[in-house]
């Protein structure tokens, strides 16, 4: 099921005396999501993407604009009329049923042509608990299954009602790093499977990049960049973007574009042709530098961890942004840990330039 949202945009009144100010929680929010994709939804905390989520789903009604399934305007129907199955963050299990309750609990309410028989319920319960490999714990009671299993139930549960649209609102965000990283993948193999339309919001980066056939990254209710996870950690539109994606972050230090050569203090470190003269930020991908003798930007270095396939070097330089940078090389790269200093050359593709004011990117030639 394709879901368009056109212009959408919720607010909320203030209940603080000292903001009178209403809450501008999605703001013009405009976007086609594939029929049949996993589309991550991602940003920071308070960034409107659960607010999204509830809008599709029908918890939330817009303050503007249209969402539309399919052909089909969805804006007034009601959240049970929207044939959505949406997995909370905190499972919200009944602690009192057995896990084959839980699954079956959303089809026990169904009434005219659309209601089974208990035999019908629990056949189509297994069915789900099998696609989430589950089946064997349908006697269990919640308290008796780990996390990763509670999660299982919630997702089965949520697929037992063959819906059209799956919302996942953060579901990885109670497990531990392990358990996160073998849901994560499940999730990956139940959408392709099913087929269904999967939105996922997350405020980890890792797990939108990894699962998702395409990321929304939001800012403040309002989307910042769209697109496959990869082009848009190759090619993002702004500071935020940048910063936001990658791990270790990206390092951002304050440069200046001069007659098309970009200076880091005193030394200029690459050619920039098209890039106009002016202040700019430089952020500099971890996997964009390369240690030389004769490099043209040099660094402090503090600390340099061994970490088996790749060395990760710790360093500063007084324009740096932040107090030091991270720098990520190969492990066969020789480096000498004993000095004080280092020497680095940049991968251009690696480094991207942003306006000072307005934090847009800069393009130039490579």
């Amino acid at each position: 099921m394709k879901i368009t949202l056109n212009s959408v945009t919720k607010i909320f009144p203030s209940r603080s005396r000292k903001k009178p100010e209403p809450v501008v929680a999605v703001n013009d929010f405009t976007f086609e999501f594939p029929d049949g994709r996993l589309v991550a939804i991602l940003g920071p905390s308070g960034c409107g993407k659960s607010t999204t989520l509830h809008l599709i789903s029908g918890l939330e009604k817009p303050t503007g604009g249209r969402i539309f399934f399919g052909d089909t305007d969805m804006t007034e129907i009601p959240a049970e009329g929207r044939g959505v199955g949406l997995v909370f963050q905190s499972y919200a299990l009944y602690p009192h049923l057995s896990v084959l309750r839980n699954i079956t609990f959303p089809l026990e309410n169904l009434k005219g042509e659309n209601k089974l028989t208990r035999e019908e319920r629990e056949a189509r319960a297994y069915e789900a608990a099998r696609l989430v490999q589950i089946d064997e714990l349908m006697d269990r009671r919640p308290s008796e299954l780990s996390g990763g299993q509670m999660q299982r139930v919630a997702i089965a549960r949520a697929l037992v009602k063959l819906p059209s649209v799956l919302l996942l609102d953060e579901p990885l965000s109670n497990l531990d790093a392990r358990l996160r990283l073998r849901t994560r993948e499940e999730i990956r193999r139940i959408q392709r499977a099913t087929g269904i339309t999967t939105l996922f919001v997350t405020h980890d980066q890792e797990e939108a990049m990894s699962i998702s056939d395409l990321i929304v990254v939001m800012k403040d209710g309002v989307i910042m960049q769209t697109g496959k996870p990869q082009e848009v950690y190759d090619d993002p539109a702004c500071l935020f973007v940048a910063t936001f994606l990658g791990t270790p972050p990206i390092n951002v230090i304050l440069a200046e574009v001069r007659d098309g050569g970009l200076y880091i203090g005193n030394a200029e470190v690459m050619r920039v042709a098209g890039a106009p003269d002016g202040e700019v930020y430089c952020a500099i991908r971890p996997e964009g530098f390369a240690p030389s003798e004769d490099g043209a930007l040099p660094c402090g270095l503090s600390e340099v961890e061994v970490m088996g396939r790749d060395v990760s070097a710790v360093c500063t330089h007084p324009s740096l942004i932040s107090d030091e940078m991270r720098v990520i090389i190969p492990s066969d790269t020789e480096l000498d840990a004993s000095s004080d200093t280092v020497k680095f050359n940049l991968k251009p593709h690696k480094v991207y330039l942003f306006d000072k004011q307005t934090e847009k990117r800069i393009y130039f030639d490579l």
